[in-house]
């Protein structure tokens, strides 16, 4: 799902806009289901989503083409997963 989104415009627009009905598409557990709608990458991480997604999936949310430190996609990945601020 993650890569489909990422590299897919067209399937990652109707994510955009409706967020069910893609999770629907891929057939996601209830328990997926939540993780995603709370943005709980430490959750995905936990029902086993590679660990070179989880960045991706903050990016999904937040945007991030420029991939930085200070991005908000890289504050919600460093958020979720526990990760001290590096200032």
């Amino acid at each position: 799902m993650v890569f489909e989104l990422r590299r897919d415009e067209q399937k990652y627009l109707a994510f955009k806009q409706d967020i069910e009905a893609s999770m629907t598409a891929y057939a996601l557990s209830e328990e997926e289901k939540r993780a995603w709608r709370d943005m709980d990458i430490e959750a995905l991480g936990a029902m086993g989503v590679h660990p070179y997604f989880l960045p991706q999936i903050s990016r999904l949310f937040k945007g991030g083409s420029r991939n930085h430190n200070d991005s908000d996609a890289a504050r919600l990945y460093a958020e979720k997963m526990g990760i001290a601020s590096q200032d």
